[in-house]
Formats: C-alpha cells, structure tokens, sequence
C-alpha cells in the first residue's frame, strides 16, 4: 500500500476531544502515521502525551509547529517530554503560520519567515542532537540549553509554500508538508526541492501532502470541509494557486471580505475533487494515487466528521488491517 497518513482535522463544529479517537481509528485500521498540528483546541505536545499512552504502534509525528511562537528549546522540550512521558514521537514538524495566528494571537513579530526558519531548523537539530546551544543569528538567538534526554537523528519537518521557505527546506529540512494543494502544485514544488537541494549537494528531502478526504459525501460532510476551506481563500499563496485551478471568483470575494459563511456556501464539489479525493472507494484511491504520481512520498488524509465520527467508515476503507 502507498504511503498514507492520517491528519488530526480539528473540525471546529465537532467536539475537542474527537481528535484522540480519530488516532485511536487510525491505529485500529493499520495507518502507519498520525499528523497532531496545533491550532484552537488542545496543546500540540500535551495532546500527543495523551495519544502516545493510548496508542502503542501508529508512528506519531507533532506539528508543525509556529517558529514565531516557539522557540528551538521550547519544542525541543516539548518533543522530549512525549518521548519520556507516553513514547517516542517519528518526527517534529515546523512552520511559519500565518499573521493571524502569531501576531494577534501571541503578540508575536510576523517577520523573515524563512531566514527564521533556517535558523530555528540548525538550532533544534542541535539541540536534539544533545548539543548545548551556543547561537545568535539574525532570528534566533539562544546560549547554554542542552537537553537531558536528547533525541539524535529526529526528523525535522518544514511547512512550505512560497518560494524562499521551499529553498530554506530543500537545504536543511528532512522533509517537506504541503497543505491544501493541487497535485499540479505537489509536482512543482518536488521540481524546486530537487533543484534546490542538487544545487547545495544534499538529497532532496522527503515530500508529504496533506488533503481532505471525503468519502461519498453527504450535505453535511460538504458543508464542513467547505467552512473550513473557506478560511483559505484569501491568504496570499493560497489565494493564487485557487484562482488557478479556476476560482478566482470565490478569492476576489473572500480578499474583499465576504463572510466565510456566505462563501462557503458557494464553494463547489469541484473545488474539494481538485485539492483532494472525493467520492466512491475508487474515485478516493484515485485522487489520492494522483498526489503519489506528482511527486508526494507520503499523503495524509484529512477526515471529514460530520456524519462519520472519528472518521471511522473512511478509515476503516482505506485502511490496511
């Protein structure tokens, strides 16, 4: 079976706590990977510490992570944490996030994304190494930390979309996560990576994708994925790469305000089948095969909850028990 996933969703109209049985479906169907990203409900590490004490065998992955946010010894504490309090963690994902998120959430400068980035990634990789910090670059500074229970060799994961933080990721990264992208997309991005790391010496890194999944939607898995679609239409990137796929319109609206309610309801079957697999057990597998075919090394499903808690039909589907 292809290299797939599963990606905590964090559907804001499903409760908190859903997300813990949707690892524990995962497990249950033989999915190798659970993707824990961090956004308005649990604590990425803290909800990977209660996932890790009930799960034994599925390979759990934290991320990413807002470098704004997070410091290099802030994750690294807190990846080490899981690994001693529950079990080691396969990987830790970081990212640039969104203004939004680190400047009116945290109060935090939204600034030299990737120049951070590339910072953060050798400072992290160092500590995790068991080195003590010993680093002042133009983003990130930081002297004398060294972890009691270093974890050497963990991968370090980026989140990349524009150009720069593609090269940043090329260069230092072991892997790369896309989100929400077309496979036209997927295989330009693997184009750049290769170029990138060819031009530094280094093997590319690995390529992971994450999309949603939906299998034969009903009204209200629709209505879910497009809620939450809709917070995409607008932010730089992710507007463009929609525009070209064919729906300008819809980005126009969404940059000149439009409630997301209003636009979501507007948002077509077509939309989800484009950065997604959508439909029949087959027409799934398909669209998923198509992400492989453009360069992916791994795919992580989204799972639409609405009327299919924890995921369980869908994953039970596609999983490899």
């Amino acid at each position: 079976m292809s290299d797939i996933g599963v990606v905590a969703p964090y559907w804001l109209d499903r409760p908190d706590n859903e997300v813990v049985g949707i690892a524990l479906e995962a497990e249950r169907c033989g999915f190798g990977t659970m993707w824990l990203g961090e956004m308005a409900t649990y604590d990425a590490f803290s909800l990977a510490t209660a996932i890790g004490l009930r799960t034994s065998r599925i390979a759990i992955r934290v991320g990413p992570l807002p470098i704004s946010v997070r410091t290099p010894v802030s994750v690294a504490l807190g990846v080490s944490s899981v690994a001693d309090l529950a079990r080691p963690v396969a990987g830790i994902g970081l990212g640039g996030s969104s203004p939004f998120i680190v400047s009116g959430w945290h109060d935090r400068e939204w600034a030299h994304a990737a120049g951070r980035m590339r910072e953060s990634v050798g400072v992290l990789r160092s500590i995790l190494d068991g080195g003590r910090s010993d680093f002042a670059g133009s983003h990130v500074r930081s002297k004398g930390f060294r972890l009691r229970q270093p974890l050497p060799g963990l991968p370090i994961t980026v989140a990349a979309f524009g150009p720069a933080m593609t090269r940043v990721a090329a260069e230092v990264a072991d892997e790369v996560v896309l989100n929400l992208v077309s496979p036209a997309h997927v295989a330009a991005v693997r184009a750049d990576l290769d170029r990138f790391a060819a031009a530094v010496g280094r093997t590319p890194p690995r390529l992971a994708v994450w999309i949603p999944v939906a299998l034969d939607p009903d009204p209200a898995v629709l209505h879910q994925l497009a809620a939450q679609t809709a917070v995409y239409l607008a932010p730089p990137g992710y507007g463009e790469m929609f525009a070209s796929l064919g729906y300008a319109s819809l980005v126009d609206r969404a940059r000149a305000g439009e409630p997301r309610a209003s636009l979501a309801a507007d948002i077509p079957l077509s939309l989800f089948s484009a950065v997604g697999a959508v439909g029949s057990r087959s027409d799934v597998l398909e669209g998923i095969a198509a992400f492989h075919s453009a360069g992916a090394d791994h795919v992580g499903i989204v799972p639409p909850t609405a009327s299919d808690p924890c995921g369980a039909r869908l994953l039970s589907s596609l999983g490899r028990r």
